[in-house]
C-alpha cells in the first residue's frame, strides 16, 4: 500500500530552516500541517524561490525546488514541463490526497491542469491580490467555486464581485502561540509597522501620521521592520520631517523579532491600501497590541482592531489610543495555526 501525501505548489518556499523571512504565514501553516499530521507526507514543489534547483528536508516538510527564475515564456514552460514531471513521478510513488496551491497563479494552472487530468482534488488557496479582476490565470484555470479557498472575507467577496464566482471556503491564516512569551513586556514600543516597503504599503501614510502625533507626544517611540524598494524614499521623508530620532528603520529582520517588538508595542499601524488577511494583524492582537488598518478582512467585529477610512481617520484614531493611559493589552486570538491546519486537511480527507 502506497504512503499517503499531500503536495504543495507554491512560486516560492524558505531555502533552509533559518530562513525566517520568507512567507512566515505559510511557513507556520506548513509547519502545523505537519505537527497535526504526521502520517501524512508533505510535499512542497516551489517553482522560482529558492534560487537553485535542489531537494531537501524543511522541519520534516520534503521541498523540491526548481530555480524557476521567471526569465520569460521558455524559462516558464520549462518549470512547467519540470513540476509536471515530477507530479507524475509523485503520482506513481504516493497515494496523492489532492494538490493545494498557493495562490491562483501559475502553481494554480499547473495544479489544475494536472489534477484534472488525474482524478485528484486540488484546492487554490486565494491569498490576497490574486482575487483582483484582471488575473490572467482565471481564464486559465477556470477554477470552480468549490476548488477555490478564500484567506478572507474580504477576498472572497472581491473574488465574487470580479469573476461572479464566490469561493465555497474560507480558511485564514493562522499564527503560532508558541512564539509568543505571556510573561509581562514593559511596552516601550508607541507606534509599529512591519511588512515590505513597497508603494502598496503606503508607510509615507505611516510617517505622515507619527509626524501629526509628535505634537501631542514629543517623546513618540516608533519603529518600522521591513525592507525594500521604498527604503530610500522613507528615509528622506523622515529626514524631512525631522524625525530621525523618533523613527527607527530596522530593516529586515527575524520573525520572531518581529513577535517580541508587537509585545513591545501599544499599536499596530497597518497603511496597506489592500490586504487580503495580513498575517502581522493576527499576530500583532495576539501580541496585545490596537491594530489601526484600513483594510477590514474578517466580516464583523474584532476586538482590539480599528477599522478606518482615510489617513485623516487613522491619525485620530491614533491619537485618541495614545492617550489612553491604561489601553487594555489582553490578547486577542483569531485563529490558531492548528484549526486552521485542521480546516484544511477536511478538505482532503
Amino acid at each position: 500500500m502506497k504512503p499517503e501525501a499531500l503536495v504543495i505548489l507554491t512560486p516560492g518556499f524558505p531555502a533552509n530552516e533559518a530562513d525566517t523571512t520568507c512567507l512566515p504565514p505559510q511557513q507556520i501553516f506548513m509547519k502545523a500541517l505537519k505537527q497535526a499530521y504526521p502520517d501524512v507526507h508533505l510535499i512542497v514543489l516551489s517553482f522560482h524561490y529558492p534560487f537553485r534547483a535542489d531537494q531537501y528536508n524543511w522541519h520534516g516538510v520534503e521541498v523540491i525546488s526548481f530555480n524557476g527564475k521567471d526569465w520569460g515564456k521558455a524559462f516558464r514552460l520549462n518549470t512547467w514541463v519540470k513540476v509536471w514531471k515530477k507530479l507524475s513521478l509523485l503520482n506513481r510513488q504516493y497515494e496523492l490526497l489532492g494538490i493545494l496551491s498557493f495562490w491562483l497563479g501559475e502553481c494554480a494552472f499547473v495544479g489544475q491542469r494536472f489534477s484534472k487530468r488525474y482524478g485528484l482534488k486540488h484546492h487554490i488557496w486565494l491569498l490576497g491580490q490574486d482575487a483582483k479582476a484582471g488575473n490572467r490565470y482565471f481564464n486559465r484555470s477556470k477554477p470552480d467555486g468549490n476548488s477555490l479557498i478564500a484567506l478572507s472575507d474580504f477576498v472572497a467577496d472581491g473574488f465574487e464581485r470580479s469573476y461572479n464566482i464566490r469561493p465555497r471556503h474560507t480558511i485564514p491564516v493562522g499564527i503560532d502561540v508558541n512564539l509568543f512569551d505571556h510573561a509581562p513586556i514593559e511596552r516601550d514600543v508607541d507606534i509599529l509597522g512591519a511588512g515590505s516597503l513597497i508603494p502598496l504599503k503606503q508607510y509615507h501614510l505611516l510617517i505622515e501620521t507619527v509626524r501629526l502625533a509628535k505634537l501631542y507626544f514629543p517623546n513618540l517611540r516608533v519603529a518600522i521592520c521591513g525592507k525594500g524598494p521604498e527604503e530610500e524614499k522613507l528615509k528622506q521623508l523622515i529626514w524631512q520631517y525631522k524625525l530621525e530620532n523618533t523613527i527607527s528603520l530596522l530593516g529586515e529582520i527575524p520573525h520572531n523579532e518581529v513577535i517580541k517588538l508587537m509585545q513591545r508595542s501599544r499599536l499596530f499601524v497597518h497603511t496597506s491600501e489592500y490586504e487580503g488577511f495580513g498575517a502581522v494583524i493576527a499576530e500583532a492582537l495576539y501580541a496585545g497590541t490596537h491594530v489601526v488598518s484600513f483594510c477590514r478582512p474578517m466580516n464583523g467585529w474584532i476586538n482590539h482592531h480599528h477599522v478606518v477610512d482615510d489617513v485623516n481617520m487613522m491619525q485620530k484614531r491614533v491619537v485618541d489610543l495614545l492617550k489612553q493611559k491604561n489601553l487594555d493589552h489582553q490578547p486577542t486570538l483569531l485563529y490558531s495555526a492548528e484549526n486552521v491546519a485542521k480546516q484544511m486537511m477536511e478538505l482532503y480527507k
